[in-house]
């Protein structure tokens, strides 16, 4: 009886060495709780720099944003300059007694006036238009 009780000694050993492998086998497919915790920190240390090379793109863009816009003013306001001295001009032409449409009318008018008149073979010509 003593060789089998230490024939099964041997087998129960045996076999919680067998299990003890395979258990530790098991474990070190996963990480343990420390190396977990360096690959989260190692995670969110490549997040942070993924957002603060965002934050830094977000703020050139911001930057550029202004510059456009303040070029944009200023191109509004050399427009409105422009249409200001335009619309000064005009007017000045406009209310001149020697300028504008009616100087042309004018010049016109006596141009037609200064003209012979075509002779119709031998009709009267008719009398000269009166002049207000």
């Amino acid at each position: 009886m003593e060789g089998l009780i230490t024939k099964s000694c041997k087998l129960v050993g045996l076999a919680g060495a067998v299990l003890a492998l395979s258990l530790m086998a098991g474990c070190s497919n996963a990480p343990d709780p420390a190396q977990r915790a360096i690959n989260a920190a190692n995670r969110a240390d490549q997040a942070a720099s993924r957002a603060e090379a965002a934050s830094q793109k977000a703020q050139q863009a911001a930057a550029s944003s202004q510059a456009a816009a303040s070029r944009v003013e200023q191109a509004a306001n050399d427009a409105k300059a422009a249409a200001d001295r335009a619309e000064a001009i005009a007017s000045k032409s406009y209310s001149s007694p020697r300028g504008g449409r009616r100087s042309y009318r004018r010049h016109r008018k006596a141009a037609a006036e200064a003209a012979p008149a075509p002779s119709d073979s031998g009709a009267a010509a008719p009398p000269p238009a009166a002049t207000p």
